[in-house]
């Protein structure tokens, strides 16, 4: 399994006043989506999210999402490795993903890009 690097996930409370920081931070140009009622901003190595407190709060419990060469391959290993998948791995408009819990009890959200 390739892990091709990780996002940290930042819960705001005010999206259009944290983009700002994060841009200069990071160097970069929001790219922004929405997802589930979530207004989201991938900027660098952060995904800033804001959104009703209910959708959050399930966010807020995934302490980071980690980029992989091939979703179905990390599903594999990692169930080798004893973790337990939460949900999917399912195909979203970017690629495919799945959330995971390790068996220390993290929750991480696993991605890859595909064309």
């Amino acid at each position: 399994m390739d892990i091709l690097g990780a996002t940290l996930r930042v819960c705001v409370d005010d999206l259009e006043t944290a983009v700002p920081f994060y841009e200069r931070l990071a160097g970069g140009t929001a790219l922004r989506f929405e997802r589930g009622g979530v207004q989201v901003a991938a900027i660098g190595c952060f995904l800033l999210m804001s959104g009703p407190e209910a959708e959050l709060e399930v966010l807020r419990k995934v302490a980071a999402t980690i980029a992989v060469a091939d979703v179905d391959e990390a599903h594999k290993v990692l169930t080798e490795l004893g973790a337990y998948i939460v949900a999917g791995p399912v195909t979203t408009p970017v690629g495919r993903n799945m959330i995971v819990m390790h068996p220390d009890g993290a929750i991480y959200e696993y991605v890859d890009r595909r064309s």
